[in-house]
């Protein structure tokens, strides 16, 4: 199936992707600040660099979207239909990628906690932030 856009407009599109300081991301952050958490980002000393690190805490959190990171069970993590074979080995790729990062945090001794983009959607992101800012601090209870 040919691409619906010209290749300057696909070329155009792609370059507007971020790898880092997204808008889900940037949510996140801006709610924890508000809280009163204090962090770093995009942490490189750490596997995968995590998008927000809380030493305070020992907690390292990933915003992940859904598509680049395979979310499964999501509506938008979704194989597209042209270029199957590239698409399959990069996302199955990030994602395995992404639990290799997370076992070795954990085995580093930290909490590993991933917000989904979907879960940052206007009708659920009320309840996912107080979720994870919950999660977070329970864990200095610990």
């Amino acid at each position: 199936m040919a691409d619906k856009f010209s290749k300057e407009k696909r070329s155009y599109i792609m370059s507007r992707i971020r790898g880092k300081d997204t808008k889900p991301e940037i949510l996140v952050r801006s709610y924890l600040f508000s809280k009163g958490l204090r962090f770093r980002k995009n942490d490189k000393r750490y596997p995968g660099s995590p998008d927000v690190v809380l030493p305070k805490y020992n907690t390292v959190v990933f915003v992940h979207g859904c598509f680049w990171h395979l979310h499964e069970g999501c509506k938008h993590a979704k194989i597209p239909k042209s270029n199957v074979e590239y698409w399959e080995k990069k996302l199955y790729g990030n994602r395995d990628r992404d639990k290799r990062n997370k076992k070795e945090l954990e085995d580093m001794g930290w909490n590993v906690i991933t917000v989904w983009e979907c879960n940052l959607k206007k009708d659920k992101r009320e309840k996912t932030l107080f979720e994870l800012y919950n999660q977070i601090i329970s864990e200095d209870e610990d």
